[in-house]
């Protein structure tokens, strides 16, 4: 199978936001995900950093933690 998992990163901590990722598309100002199940999530975020060998998808929101 080739769907990866999508973490959001919060800090110093990545929570995971969906499983079974297997779409992602640009949307508007953010990102719209599908699962295998069609189950679909859109979020204000863009990639931060993918590793498909791993199936690890992590997103960032663009807001400054200080």
């Amino acid at each position: 199978m080739c769907e990866a998992n999508a973490y959001l990163q919060e800090g110093e901590e990545e929570v995971l936001l969906m499983e079974g990722v297997d779409v992602i598309e640009p949307y508007e100002d953010g990102l719209r995900l599908v699962d295998i199940f069609g189950k679909q999530k859109f979020i204000k975020a863009k990639i931060k950093d993918m590793t498909l060998l791993n199936h690890r998808i992590i997103l960032e929101t663009g807001e400054d933690k200080k």
